[in-house]
């Protein structure tokens, strides 16, 4: 099953998006199991930037995949990304914004809280 349901604060997890349904088992929160190659704990609030990164580096984000019941995302859009695409994004200067509630303390293992929190965003 998934491992700890808590967040990088150390509280329950919020779901990080349920339009568009995110996370790895599609269940609007960024739960992870060790089926889960790609660590998809970062709840981020993508930007064109990073969407563009991310197209550039082969995960083209935007492109509908109806087959998947993929819309394809835009800026704006909450989605758990990979800790790893995350991470390369951070150093590339397009690092978007963490929703830290909803992001699963499993990123810890790849990036540090104070990171997360430079780079946090709130819903106003």
């Amino acid at each position: 099953m998934t491992l700890a349901t808590k967040n990088v604060l150390g509280e329950d997890l919020v779901p990080c998006s349920f339009d568009p349904l995110t996370g790895f088992f599609r269940d609007g929160c960024c739960n992870t199991s060790a089926n889960d190659h790609g660590t998809h704990v970062i709840c981020a609030r993508v930007t064109a930037d990073f969407l563009a990164f991310s197209k550039a580096r082969g995960n083209d984000l935007t492109t509908p995949l109806p087959e998947h019941r993929f819309a394809g995302l835009k800026p704006g859009d909450r989605w758990c990304l990979c800790a790893n695409r995350w991470v390369e994004a951070l150093h590339a200067g397009v690092a978007p914004p963490v929703v830290l509630v909803s992001t699963h303390m499993k990123a810890l293992a790849y990036v540090s809280l104070d990171e997360l929190r430079q780079h946090a965003w709130a819903p106003a």
